[in-house]
């Protein structure tokens, strides 16, 4: 797995960056408040999110569509979203900054 930087627009996004980096070299922690979401249409990439994310409409309605298209059953054992990354990395950027 690689190294997913979101772009670095303000200090929040350079700290969720970081974060990031972080979390992919240390991959079975997860800091408080934050959550591992496994993207990917074949290919799983972990990402570490804010939890806050999952009261969030855009982050909702990416859950939806992959409820609705692949069922809450996943291999990873953990949250997945099958969608392009860069769907997923455009779509939790816009986030940050609402």
């Amino acid at each position: 797995m690689g190294i997913i930087r979101l772009p670095c627009l303000n200090s929040n996004a350079k700290k969720f960056s970081k974060l990031q980096s972080h979390c992919n070299r240390h991959q079975s922690q997860v800091p408080k408040g934050y959550i591992a979401v496994y993207v990917g249409e074949i290919h799983k990439t972990r990402f570490v999110v804010p939890i806050s994310f999952l009261q969030h409409p855009l982050f909702q309605s990416l859950l939806r569509q992959s409820e609705e298209e692949f069922g809450f059953e996943h291999s990873m054992g953990g949250l997945t979203i099958t969608c392009p990354e860069d769907a997923f990395i455009n779509i939790t950027s816009k986030m940050l900054f609402s």
